[in-house]
């Protein structure tokens, strides 16, 4: 079964050197979005106006398959 890896960068950069075993790249995209959005509400409010989260997953080889990226930001700041 393929591997997959799920980079996270919040203030600093959290490479995945594990990764998890999935069935494939649909597998892999369903994880992410439920890790991220347990990550997400896991921050508890310290996703500030001007700062970014991203999730980048990869396969084995480190291509990047998807990217999961949230931008806060005030109105007018962008």
């Amino acid at each position: 079964m393929p591997r997959y890896f799920f980079h996270v960068t919040h203030e600093h950069k959290h490479i995945d050197e594990q990764g998890e075993e999935l069935p494939d790249k649909d597998a892999a995209w369903k994880e992410a979005t439920v890790t991220a959005g347990q990550m997400l509400q896991g921050l508890d409010g310290r996703l500030a106006p001007g700062r970014e989260w991203r999730m980048e997953v990869t396969d084995e080889l480190q291509n990047t398959l998807y990217v999961l990226h949230i931008h806060a930001e005030k109105p007018g700041d962008a």
